[in-house]
């Protein structure tokens, strides 16, 4: 009652099976649909449907009790192959179909259920596992080299006047070998100048599969298009002329050579035809796949006249290719040769025509009856029209093909009257059981009664080619023609026809021995001679026949095991086939050979056995046997080798697997047994090997290892399987896992001072436990830690737990990378290991600092996992640095340069060259010249450097001040090579939206060559679509802060530039600014200056650009005043007028109009009206009152206002030096307006002068009072105002 209350369900059985089924395939079929599976989907759905009606059918009870009976088997059939087919566990059932329950059945029954339950569903499946073995074949990477191509073409149009219905046939030619390697492509087109099928126009396509690498390099490869006429014998006949008749008109070639060996599509134009063509790596399947918006389910398939190079485990195939060749046809009474018509057609023994089994061309259904082309008064015609016959398999034996001759007249009345003149047949399959040779074919035609050429069971006891006749005659030296009027032999007739086969076949093999190998046991007295024949056989033919072959010598050799003779016919004969399949022609065929061995002839079941016999064995022992089975042990010794051999067997059969997957049942029971096992040798353990004396460390090693091996098998990871299959394992076994692991943990206490000698190897494995996601398995094994740490600290007589510190920080790191904790772990770990801790006298220091490290160091693998999946590579960048500081400043250069090379790879990967560059170079920093490892540490130091440098070039950075000069190509580029400046943005991430990395968090970006600001923009837009614009440029409050939302907030503000020397522009840059304008008080009418205030963000980074990421995160804001705006102005139009005045010194052949714009600019009053607005704001009594502490400040402007005068006479100087006719009246206006403002200043702020020196300007230096706050637009990382290191700042904040 309460808790053990047991519910029993009113339903059957199988009702209940079937509702649990239900639920468990409803999970998967919803997955299926989200992730858009849609031939997996509707298969399950129809299975779903199929279950829902017999589970309505067996719950009515109405059903006789047979009709259940049949019923009940084909539910649980229906179950057991859809459990196969969506990867769910084996169900295994009695002879009656009910679930056995595993307590009640022995554990070799158990096993040999399962065996019987697997092979009873792969054979349900047969017919699916063909297919889906293709697609895992394709899948693996053994495969990924093409193999097959295919050559799609698109039939635009078909401009030719006939006047009559036409056939286009299409197929590839060899013109060196003179032989088409294709099957036709058809099609019909109409006399009104459109496809026959109107629903055909605009969807003329094919797909021509099968071409092989072999095929890709022939010298030439044409497409031929062969154009039949329909219709009457000449074109101007009338309506009394016979109608229908195929006619030759023309052929069309084109080479297409070049797209064969892979040019890209074209559109080509050749003889009235237009095609586009485009070679497809892949065979039909995969074309279909990688390519469906060109080949789908109506494309039409011409297949190769030939096998592609690798012919898959499952892949049937059974073609014939007939070609008409030529004949010689008697013209008996005419006066003209005949217009002989060909009619072919595939019968059976009987003389049952065979419906559509011939095929003209791909495209169109199967005829019937194939009629050939008829030439005109021709008295030896030559065809050579190709046609495919297709039949099943087991038919090709009785069936043959039927030729008759008929004499077409272009008169209706004539030709209507005209009957059959001769006949010729050639039966499929020889006497022996092979298929008709590959080759030509000399037929006998003959001649005589019509009702007997019909008539199979007369003429198939025959002859049917010349040979044939031949070989008869020769020995009895008789003819044959005793039969009716038919003339038989060679002498009675001049008509004669040739024909040519090609076999396709999979199955049929023109191979006499290897065709009696393959049928071996309806042929067993001849096993040996077969097998030895086999070695004799040609190579391409076994290959075409390789899994039959593979599949007939391992049951050859299961079944005829009593016989050791054949034990080594067939090891010779394996042995003949691998080396064959070794041999280059054939080497391709290396992945069939493995893909047999390792589906069809795994060890696993092998062993499989043994192991059920020894799990049978183990289960039937209690407490009893174990303690007198080791009491048997004569000496220690022999208890610590049964121990070992023991603990080194399980943990072998644990990794290996030794049930297949979906065997649930029988991977419980065993794993239920080896528990128990394992759980009685504990306490052997704890008895005789644990104290001081007898203690075995190795011994002890194998069992935590063997123990940690269980624990975390793929079988018991409860959270990885579907809730129904959860239930079903909670219900019958419990959580193994929480039994071994709270073993484990006792057995650690149990080690006493032992422990310290499995620290650090065992927290690795112990790590393994507790990073198991079940809740109480983590709370009863993290506290070890703890007890690593203290166990440390006390023996290791450092007083500190450094090694259990560096092993768990290595540990975490591969585990995290491998897919192992997550955010709970996290939570728990720190708050346990801060409780262990804080109560210890020593450690509550040290070890809390730890625990918050470690928990750092989680968070930042937790977010460099997750984001390792995402497709931003700049957010997996800024993931992987926060890791590697992590490590470097914990001094593990061994994961630190791991992640430097992940970062440098991530950089390639986006062609951030300069980036990558800086990467390298934190390792190169860390090689030491001096160590004692000097030339092997240098020889990468250089190696490193080298790379740096080809880094630096391709990015475009200078590396004069970064690296030595090692290479003179280099410095060719550094000297010459046009650098671009880069642009700088500012993004802001606001909201609980974005990743941790990120949130609540501003950066400033690096640009790349010439990106523009609205790419970059649009590339964070994609990145973050749901990102919301603020409307507000200033900083956000808690609100949108701890909004779960994303917002974005953009400035378009220009950029605040100083004019800076070219290297500092790009290099070593750490400080930016942007600044926006802000009014305090009212608005003055008539001076904006006055309360005009600037907000200036200083962006200072965490490394200067370029560094070893495009982005850093930023750190200050400040505010200036409107005098210190004003004062920043001044200093920033007189740098400009004093570098644009050096540049002319220097450079004379420079253009004037820059200088005329910005001297016409700063001296014309119409313009300029700066100095009136600052002396308004600033130079009066009123201003100074309400603000004496700017008293040096305003004295400042001054000076800098008077300091303009003698850089704008020079200015004014060149510019009447450099004077045009043109220029004239500016540079008066200049000179004269100058002159006014001049005096004005003089007369105010006094005269300042310049010292003139040789070749250059040199400024009296005026000290900035606002450059204390800030001056620049950015500055390098000296902090120097001189080197900043920026154009600009472009700002646009994301939110």
């Amino acid at each position: 009652r309460g808790q053990h209350e047991t519910v029993i369900p009113s339903e059957l059985p199988l009702g209940q099976e079937l509702t649990s089924t239900l639920r468990e395939w409803a999970v998967i079929w919803h997955k299926l649909y989200v992730d858009n599976k849609t031939t997996q989907f509707r298969h399950v759905q129809q299975m779903t449907y199929s279950l829902i009606e017999w589970r309505s059918q067996i719950l009515s009870g109405t059903l006789p009790k047979d009709e259940l009976a049949e019923l009940k088997k084909k539910v649980t059939a229906k179950i057991d192959y859809g459990n196969r087919i969506l990867g769910l566990d084996l169900v295994v059932r009695d002879d009656n179909g009910n679930i056995l329950d595993p307590d009640e059945t022995s554990t070799i029954s158990l096993f040999k259920s399962h065996e019987t339950a697997s092979k009873r569903i792969e054979e349900r499946i047969q017919e699916e596992k063909s297919l889906q073995q293709n697609l895992d074949l394709r899948g693996q990477p053994i495969f990924n080299t093409t193999h097959t191509y295919s050559l799609y073409v698109n039939f635009k149009n078909f401009v030719c006047n006939i006047g009559e219905d036409a056939e286009l046939l299409m197929s590839l030619y060899d013109p060196d070998l003179s032989k088409f390697i294709s099957e036709n492509y058809l099609v019909r087109w109409g006399s009104n100048g459109m496809p026959k099928e109107i629903e055909k126009l605009n969807n003329l396509q094919a797909v021509f599969t099968d071409l092989s690498s072999s095929d890709l390099i022939r010298p030439k490869i044409s497409l031929v298009c062969q154009i039949v006429r329909v219709g009457h014998m000449e074109l101007k006949d009338g309506k009394k002329h016979t109608c229908g008749l195929r006619r030759p008109f023309g052929v069309a070639v084109m080479d297409i050579t070049d797209i064969i060996h892979g040019k890209e599509c074209y559109l080509f134009f050749f003889l009235g035809l237009w095609v586009s063509l485009k070679l497809l790596p892949g065979d039909l399947a995969q074309v279909q796949k990688d390519f469906s918006h060109l080949v789908d389910r109506s494309t039409a398939v011409a297949r190769k006249m030939g096998f592609p190079e690798i012919i898959l485990p499952g892949d049937v195939r059974n073609d014939i290719y007939v070609t008409l060749i030529q004949g010689e046809f008697d013209k008996g009474k005419k006066k003209t040769p005949k217009n002989v018509e060909v009619t072919m057609s595939v019968h059976d023994e009987d003389g049952n025509l065979q419906e559509k089994a011939i095929h003209p061309g791909a495209g169109y259904e199967g005829v019937s009856e194939y009629k050939s082309v008829v030439y005109y008064q021709v008295k030896q015609p030559c065809w050579y029209e190709t046609v495919k016959v297709s039949i099943a398999i087991e038919e090709v034996s009785r069936c043959h093909l039927r030729f008759t001759f008929r004499h077409r007249s272009s008169q209706e009345s004539r030709d209507k009257s005209e009957r059959a003149f001769g006949m010729g047949f050639v039966k499929l399959m020889n006497a022996d059981g092979t298929t008709l040779q590959d080759g030509k074919h000399n037929l006998i035609v003959y001649k005589g009664d019509n009702k007997k050429m019909e008539d199979a069971k007369c003429y198939l006891t025959l002859p049917c080619t010349k040979t044939e006749i031949e070989e008869k005659e020769a020995p009895s030296g008789k003819n044959l023609h005793h039969l009716a009027n038919f003339t038989p032999t060679k002498d009675s007739t001049k008509d004669s026809f040739q024909i040519a086969t090609l076999i396709c076949s999979t199955k049929l093999t023109q191979n006499v021995d290897l065709l009696g190998l393959l049928n071996w046991r309806s042929n067993s007295q001849n096993i040996s001679h077969n097998l030895r024949k086999l070695m004799e056989v040609e190579g391409g033919e076994i290959v075409k026949f390789l899994q039959d072959t593979l599949d007939a010598l391992f049951n050859i050799m299961m079944e005829m095991s009593e016989n050791e003779t054949y034990d080594f016919l067939v090891f010779d004969a394996l042995v003949f086939i691998i080396s064959l399949i070794g041999d280059i022609k054939f080497q391709h065929f290396n992945p069939v050979l493995e893909t047999y061995i390792y589906k069809h002839f795994s060890a696993t079941l092998a062993y499989g056995i043994f192991v059920a016999c020894m799990t049978a064995i183990l289960r039937q022992m209690d407490d009893f046997h174990y303690n007198h089975y080791i009491n048997t042990f004569k000496t220690r010794q022999d208890i610590i080798d049964f121990l070992m051999e023991t603990f080194i067997m399980f943990k072998d059969l644990i990794g290996k697997n030794v049930y297949a997957t979906d065997w649930m049942v029988m991977n419980m029971m065993q794993s239920r047994v080896f528990l128990r096992a394992v759980n009685q040798f504990t306490s052997v353990l704890n008895r005789f090997f644990l104290d001081q004396a007898n203690f075995e460390l190795q011994l002890w090693n194998n069992y935590f290892h063997l123990a940690v091996a269980f624990l975390t098998h793929e079988s018991l990871q409860l959270e990885t399987f579907s809730q129904a299959k959860r239930n079903k394992i909670i219900k019958k076994y419990g959580d193994m896992r929480k039994e071994i692991g709270f073993k484990i943990r006792d057995m650690w206490y149990n080690l006493g001072p032992h422990k310290i000698k499995f620290i650090p190897a065992m927290v690795g494995p112990i790590l393994e436990v507790t990073l198991v996601p079940e809740p109480e398995l983590r709370k009863a094994t993290i506290p070890i830690f703890f007890d690593m740490m203290q166990c440390e600290f006390n023996f290791s007589g450092n007083r500190n737990f450094h090694m259990f510190e560096n092993e768990l920080i290595t540990k975490l790191d591969q585990e995290v990378e491998g897919g192992r904790g997550d955010e709970q772990y996290k939570i728990l770990l720190e708050k346990l290991l801060l409780e262990h801790c804080r109560k210890h006298k020593y450690l509550s220091a040290s070890g809390e600092v730890f625990a918050l490290l470690v928990s750092s160091l989680l968070e930042n693998l937790l977010d460099y996992r997750t984001i390792m999946h995402d497709e931003s590579k700049e957010n997996r960048m800024s993931c992987t640095v926060n890791v590697l500081n992590f490590y470097k400043e914990k001094k593990r250069e061994d994961i630190y340069i791991r992640y430097l090379y992940k970062l440098r790879d991530l950089h390639t990967d986006c062609e951030n060259f300069t980036e990558a560059a800086y990467t390298l170079l934190l390792h190169a920093e860390l090689l030491q010249r001096d160590s004692y490892y000097v030339y092997s540490q240098q020889e990468l130091k250089e190696k490193l450097y080298q790379e740096i440098i080809s880094f630096f070039d391709r990015g475009k950075v200078s590396v004069c001040s970064v690296l030595t000069k090692k290479r003179a190509t280099f410095y060719e580029n550094i000297m010459k090579a046009m650098r671009p400046q880069p642009e700088y943005f500012a993004v802001g991430y606001y909201g609980q939206g974005f990743p941790s990395f990120l949130r609540n968090k501003i950066f400033i970006y690096r640009g790349k060559e010439y990106e523009r600001r609205e790419d970059f923009n649009l590339k964070l837009l994609t990145q973050f679509p749901s990102a919301e614009k603020m409307t507000s440029t200033a900083p956000p409050g808690e609100e949108i802060k701890s909004s779960p939302k994303q917002f974005q907030f953009k400035l378009e503000n220009s950029p605040f530039i100083l004019l800076l020397s070219s290297y500092y522009r790009a290099n070593e840059v750490q400080q930016f600014t942007h600044s926006r304008p802000v009014r305090k008080g009212e608005k003055d009418p008539d001076n904006e200056f006055a309360n005009m205030w600037i907000e200036r963000t200083t962006y200072t980074t965490a490394y200067s650009f370029p560094g070893i990421l495009k982005w850093f995160e930023v750190k200050q804001i400040t505010t200036i005043s409107p005098l210190e705006n004003a004062i920043e102005t001044m200093e920033l139009t007189n740098e400009k007028i004093s570098n644009i005045v050096q540049q002319h010194v220097w450079d004379r052949s420079l253009p004037v109009h820059p200088l005329s714009m910005l001297l016409n600019g700063i001296v014309d009053p119409a313009v300029m009206g700066g100095y009136t607005n600052y002396e308004k704001a600033f130079f009066t009594e009123k201003y100074l009152q309400e603000h004496p502490e700017d008293q040096d400040k305003i004295e400042l402007l001054k000076q800098l206002i008077a300091l303009q005068m003698p850089l704008l006479a020079d200015g004014i100087r060149i510019h009447g030096e450099k004077l045009t006719e043109q220029l004239k009246p500016l540079h008066d206006r200049l000179t004269a307006c100058f002159k006014e403002l001049k005096k004005k200043v003089e007369k105010r702020y006094g005269v300042i002068t310049l010292v003139s020196v040789p070749g250059c300007l040199v400024r009296l230096s005026v000290t900035s009072v606002a450059s204390s706050v800030v001056s620049t637009s950015s500055t390098s990382s000296d902090s120097t105002s001189s080197r900043p290191g920026s154009d600009g700042l472009v700002i646009s904040l994301y939110m």
